[in-house]
């Protein structure tokens, strides 16, 4: 396989005529650089005018390798051909080399050129590229590749290093300026022909491959972090955009290897071909590469389907579109607080105080995920904003997650599902951007939670939690949060204005069927699927949810809250599987003007069609009802809500009308779970019962049932 390798471009602040008189005393050999042992010219060519050298050497170089591959080869030393072609009227240099010795097994071709800088002529540009094919060595094809990684990594480093230092010789012996070459005489045509001859090719080669292969400081790179929020950086020159410079890199991406910074041009170039000249952000794109350890073809896949993503919910414009609904505002306890110690954007969540269960039914999963996307986004922007006032990069957030207050109840079954769907969001679009995240006050139960979330977080973002338990986080705060910087709630003395959570009222709560029927077609959810269906029960028109049931043992579990009138829940099983369609109600102000659903019919009957596994229960304005059945047959079950009058049976006879709405209103959520998952705990679907999450006692109701062989927590 074929290896290539691409460096940055590298900037020499000295005219180009300077710049060559100190590389020709490089040659015939360099002390600066021990594995060059010398050089011999083999072929050397030089215009009448002047205007061009070529010269053909034949190098000596030293083999940096094990004393066992120097025995079992037989050689100390290796050949290598390099040719350089100088034409002064274009002020360009291109250097070839190719290894001689070991040719039919090891193949290595290098590339370098000197040219003007494109924005500033008294300025040089350098480009270096290389291609490494092992094709068979004695079985050590492994060694040797990793043997020319270190070799060429060491020439990158020690390249400008020895330019520079013949630079100053050059200064110092008197010479500060070479004037550019000019033409004698304009008319010698013949001579200028035979140049084009002899440098066209490889020249013109030479130079589309250094384009489209390095970057400049300039343009493309720079505006890339002022466009703002956006990840995506349009540029129409693909060349332009696919260059990259050194000093860029170090200042603006940090210290990267020789072939980290291959991976990330050769990654730039990809998408520059492919995409259109559309580049994301290079802080965006290393991020990706970072997240699948700089490998090539993972990073571009995952980078390509993230940009899709972007591309499909307009995530680029969503800092500038996006208003948070007042109850996130109100009831999602978190919010961006200072700096950490290193530069950092510090965010802080009070997880232990958030109203899990009245968030997903007041807004839903998916404008939950919205919020934390658009938070994510805004975490980018401050990055980049930190990485200009700083004058170093920043590339990742800190975190502090504030556990005080949480308990079994934040277990809820639906909610651990939407934290963990939106966690595989957020690690398949934003990888590398949580540079350190702070767990403080791990209660007891935190284990029970880390356990259903630590397999979906990548292996990277793991190693940088760092979790306190009981008051010992106050200590290991100071080591990475400035004292004057850490909330007064977490025993510091700065004031933090993120909200404190509370609990989210009733009266917010909708279902996703209500918040989707106003979405616009242009503005596609984040998530497929909803979590919770919203239905409108009247008297003779229940509503029933088909359930079916593949082996004995499977559990049904459900969770509901009667948002108005009152209801009876039960739950059927039918003796034979049902396939006939629904006939479905129709109401007004309904989601689709479906206000309920139903599978039974006239001629089914209790006792001969069908059989109550769940005996029917009076639900009230306001409950919350959580349960669950374990099947003893397979085949086809029916969850049913019906509308029930509280006026039968009263003694009161002052109305002849009842007092009841005519119109009940519930939203539910349904699950079918294996044996093996399901734990016979009710933990895992605990609700408004608690505390936690209802508004008050009078709201819960009457009392825990055990009905059959089912769980209600009501």
């Amino acid at each position: 396989m074929v290896q290539t390798y691409q460096s940055p471009v590298r900037v020499y602040k000295y005219p180009f005529e300077l710049l060559m008189a100190a590389y020709e005393k490089r040659f015939p050999t360099c002390k600066l650089i021990p594995v060059f042992l010398g050089s011999e010219i083999i072929s050397e060519y030089k215009s009448e005018d002047g205007a061009v050298h070529i010269v053909e050497r034949r190098c000596k170089l030293n083999v940096d390798a094990p004393y066992i591959l120097k025995k079992i080869i037989g050689v100390d030393h290796v050949f290598f051909i390099q040719k350089n072609s100088l034409d002064r009227r274009s002020r360009t240099l291109l250097i070839e080399a190719h290894n001689e010795s070991f040719s039919s097994r090891v193949i290595v071709h290098e590339n370098c050129r000197y040219s003007v800088h494109p924005e500033n002529s008294s300025w040089t540009y350098f480009e270096q590229d290389a291609t490494l094919d092992v094709k068979s060595f004695f079985g050590f094809e492994n060694m040797v590749e990793k043997i020319a990684m270190k070799q060429y990594t060491h020439n990158i480093k020690k390249g400008k290093q020895v330019i520079e230092h013949f630079i100053n010789e050059v200064i110092s012996e008197g010479t500060t300026y070479i004037r550019p070459w000019s033409d004698p005489d304009h008319k010698r045509k013949d001579s200028r022909k035979h140049t084009k001859a002899l440098l066209e090719g490889p020249a013109e080669e030479d130079d589309t491959r250094g384009r489209s292969r390095t970057n400049s400081t300039s343009s493309s790179s720079r505006s890339s972090l002022q466009l703002g929020a956006t990840a995506a950086n349009i540029t129409d020159d693909v060349e332009t955009s696919s260059r990259l410079d050194a000093d860029y890199i170090e200042r603006y991406l940090g210290q990267l290897t020789p072939v980290q910074e291959s991976q990330l041009i050769q990654l730039r170039k990809w998408l520059a071909g492919k995409h259109k000249g559309k580049l994301p952000k290079d802080d965006h794109i290393l991020r990706f590469l970072r997240a699948r350890d700089f490998n090539l073809e993972k990073s571009y896949e995952m980078l390509c389907h993230s940009l899709a993503w972007r591309k499909l919910h307009s995530v680029d414009r969503l800092l500038s579109t996006y208003q948070a609904s007042q109850v996130i505002k109100d009831y999602y306890p978190g919010g961006w607080h200072y700096n950490d110690k290193e530069g950092r954007p510090l965010y802080i969540l009070r997880l232990g105080q958030m109203d899990v269960k009245g968030l997903l039914k007041a807004v839903g999963e998916d404008e939950i995920l919205r919020h934390v996307i658009a938070v994510n986004e805004e975490g980018m922007r401050r990055t980049e904003q930190a990485t200009k006032v700083l004058g170093f990069p920043v590339s990742a957030c800190t975190c502090i997650v504030d556990l005080e207050g949480l308990s079994m109840r934040h277990l809820w079954r639906p909610g651990v599902k939407a934290l963990l769907r939106i966690i595989e969001v957020v690690e398949a679009n934003y990888p590398e951007t949580m540079g350190r995240l702070l767990i403080v006050q791990a209660p007891r139960v935190f284990p029970v939670l880390w356990t259903l979330v630590s397999p979906f977080i990548d292996e990277n973002t793991r190693r940088k939690f760092m979790i306190y338990g009981g008051s010992d986080y106050k200590e290991g705060l100071k080591d990475y949060v400035d004292l004057k910087y850490i909330p007064d709630f977490l025993g510091g003395n700065c004031y933090c204005d993120v909200p404190e959570g509370h609990l989210v009222p009733k009266s917010y709560y909708q279902s996703h069927d209500e918040t989707d029927k106003d979405r616009s077609p242009d503005d596609p959810p984040f998530l497929a699927g909803n979590t919770y269906h919203t239905a409108y029960v009247q008297k003779d028109y229940p509503h029933e949810v088909l359930v079916q049931v593949p082996v004995r043992g499977t559990v049904i579990t459900w969770d509901f809250d009667i948002l108005k009138g009152d209801l009876t829940f039960t739950v059927l099983k039918c003796r034979q599987s049902l396939t006939a369609q629904p006939h479905s109600h129709h109401v007004h102000g309904a989601a689709g003007g479906i206000g309920s659903t139903q599978y039974i019919d006239k001629s089914m009957t209790v006792g001969l069609n069908l059989s109550i596994v769940e005996p029917p229960i009076v639900c009230r304005d306001g409950d919350s009802v959580q349960g669950s059945h374990v099947t003893s047959h397979s085949g086809s079950y029916l969850l049913q809500w019906k509308h029930f009058d509280s006026s039968k049976g009263s003694h009161s006879h002052a109305f002849d009308f009842s007092l009841t709405t005519p119109k009940a209103k519930v939203m539910y959520f349904t699950e079918v779970l294996k044996s093996e998952t399901f734990r016979g705990s009710m933990t895992s679907l605990q609700s408004s019962h608690s505390a936690f999450s209802s508004l008050s006692a009078s709201q819960s109701c009457q009392s825990d049932r055990t009905l059959g062989s089912s769980g209600q927590s009501r």
